[in-house]
Parts: structure tokens; sequence; C-alpha cells
């Protein structure tokens, strides 16, 4: 049994026979962190593991940004460029951002440190413009904060 199926059956231990579907998230979760990105090869083997269609776990892994299907950089930054953020600067802080690293949204640095995305939504309206750089949000940005979370990187 390898390192993941393990895991996998860990977790499936503590979820009821008929929660199956449930796991389909943490599963990826899992998936990824071992992998650092995903393809539909791994969503097949989760729905065969689960006993689900492929399709449904195929959904939850084109759906979620959180879940990387092309390799991506030590470091993960998200921008969101909703309604809120784009009203408070997001297009400034992405142009910062691209700026500062050299490289377009979508792309990796070329030494592999930085990965810069963009997201729909970050679900922090309220302290716009927002990013998250890997599980930390940043809020409230301007290019001197982000200066300095970046300096904080280095």
């Amino acid at each position: 049994m390898s390192c993941i199926e393990e895991k996998f059956a860990q977790l499936r231990a503590t979820y009821p026979k008929e929660l199956n579907s449930s796991l389909v998230m943490p599963f990826l979760r899992i998936m990824l962190d071992e992998k650092k990105s995903l393809g539909e090869s791994d969503a097949v083997f989760i729905a065969n593991y689960l006993g689900l269609p492929a399709m449904q776990v195929k959904e939850a892994l084109t759906w979620y940004t959180m879940f990387y299907r092309h390799p991506v950089g030590t470091h993960v930054i998200k921008v969101c460029r909703n309604i809120a953020c784009s009203l408070m600067g997001a297009e400034r802080i992405i142009d910062h951002l691209s700026q500062k690293l050299g490289i377009k949204p979508g792309e990796t640095t070329a030494d592999g440190r930085f990965t810069l995305l963009l997201v729909e939504c970050l679900a922090s309206c309220g302290t716009a413009p927002v990013m998250q750089i890997d599980d930390t949000y940043h809020e409230q940005l301007t290019e001197a904060k982000i200066d300095q979370i970046l300096k904080g990187l280095s």
C-alpha cells in the first residue's frame, strides 16, 4: 500500500461508508500534498478508490483553484480579482506583483520560487485587495506591503 493509500485508509476509517463522496475534497488535498499537482488520472484513481463516478472527482478537481493541475513554485501567490478587490485596486496589485516577480499571472518564476495565480474570490471582501500566499492571507494590500511580504519570504 502506497503512502497516499495509507493516508486515504486512515481518513476513510473516520467517515461513515455512506459518506464516501464527502472524502473527495480531503483526498484531493492529500494527493496534492504528496504530488504537488494533480491530473485526470489522479481524479480517476480517487474515484475508483471511493467507488464514485470519475466525473464527480474531476468536477471538484477542476472547479477549485486550490487544486493545482500544473506544477507550481515553492510559494503560490493567489490574487483575488473579484469585484470588491477590483474596486480596491486588485489590478494595480497584480501589475506590481507581475513586475516584481518578472512573470505574468499563471506563470512560475524561473527559479521555481513563486507562482502567480488569479482567483475569483478569497472570501475577504471587507479587507480588499487580498492575496493568499501558500496558506496565509494578506489583506488591505499596498505595493509597499507586498514588497515587505515578498522580502519576508526571501
